[in-house]
């Protein structure tokens, strides 16, 4: 019962996801509040998704509109996205992690609790509001990079402060869930992050790799949509889809194992950064900047092109 109540209220929610229909005018004021940071908004109504073409070209412009912020400004937004991702980690803990009836019963179902609420949430507060999350900067940045549109100094600086700023924010985010006590005796903070600190180093850089393919590509979607309901709906399905496979984000886990540890969880920082953040962050890169960016960047941009051409 509790299972096709679930599915029902699921398959209602992303039903209006996709049938909300928009007046003309409502659609202008929408695309020009919620275009990603990259260029001036278009003359005239967007199409509510760009072409494969115009997608990558507006993926190009805001990298470079990323990589182009100071410093002090990357990593001021690096914080907030930092702490964005982890109120959306913060959620799946308190109702994916709390239901262990479910999980003994349908792992399956309590996978996709786990996945459906709480990272989707964090990631279009981020998007929506232009904060610097580095996992998605590995894409959007490569790409100004390979285009010409940024120096290589611009992606390091952009990359070093944004995650920086993204793991104080998660710090930050760890110890304010800690004091909160929302999350009563429940386990699931310390066995979440033990298992995470319990893999191999190849391991944890596979997950790495297969997360931010999907985190990337839920970005690189967003980007091409033009009303907020685009956006979320480009965002709920991909990140849903990592955190019920079980794979590894390095900035949600910059949250998840220090509150593990925080709660109890007999783990090093050591053991932290060697067995999970270094890999997974690894990992992360190749993800964003070859699986995502790559196949489209030598379709519909210059990688691997010689400059004649």
């Amino acid at each position: 019962m509790l299972a096709r109540s679930f599915f029902f209220v699921l398959f209602l929610s992303t039903s209006y996801a996709f049938a909300t229909p928009q007046s003309p005018a409502f659609a202008v004021k929408q695309h020009t509040a919620l275009q990603m940071s990259g260029g001036a908004a278009a003359a005239g109504p967007a199409p509510d998704l760009k072409s494969p073409a115009a997608l990558y070209d507006g993926a190009v412009a805001a990298g470079a509109a990323k990589a182009a912020g100071s410093s002090g400004k990357i990593f001021k937004l690096g914080v907030v996205a930092g702490a964005h991702i982890a109120f959306g980690a913060y959620l799946a803990i308190s109702i994916g992690g709390a239901c262990p009836g479910i999980a003994a019963q349908n792992p399956g179902l309590q996978k996709m609790i786990f996945g459906a609420f709480g990272l989707p949430f964090g990631l279009i507060m981020t998007l929506v509001t232009g904060a610097e999350l580095f996992t998605g900067n590995t894409a959007l940045v490569t790409a100004a990079v390979m285009e010409g549109k940024a120096t290589k100094k611009d992606l390091a600086k952009n990359w070093f402060f944004s995650y920086i700023g993204n793991f104080v924010g998660s710090l930050l985010l760890a110890y304010l869930a800690f004091k909160s006590g929302t999350l009563g005796d429940g386990p699931a903070a310390v066995k979440i992050a033990t298992a995470k600190c319990s893999t191999a180093f190849d391991v944890a850089f596979t997950r790495g790799i297969l997360c931010n393919w999907l985190v990337c590509m839920a970005v690189y979607m967003a980007s091409g949509c033009s009303t907020m309901i685009g956006k979320m709906t480009a965002v709920w399905f991909p990140i849903s889809a990592f955190v019920a496979l079980g794979l590894d984000h390095s900035v949600a886990n910059m949250f998840i194992i220090p509150l593990g540890m925080l709660r109890g969880a007999e783990i090093t920082i050591g053991q932290m950064m060697m067995k999970n953040i270094i890999p997974v962050t690894l990992g992360n890169i190749v993800g964003g900047a070859l699986c995502v960016m790559a196949p489209y960047g030598t379709t519909f941009g210059k990688w691997g092109k010689k400059k004649e051409e």
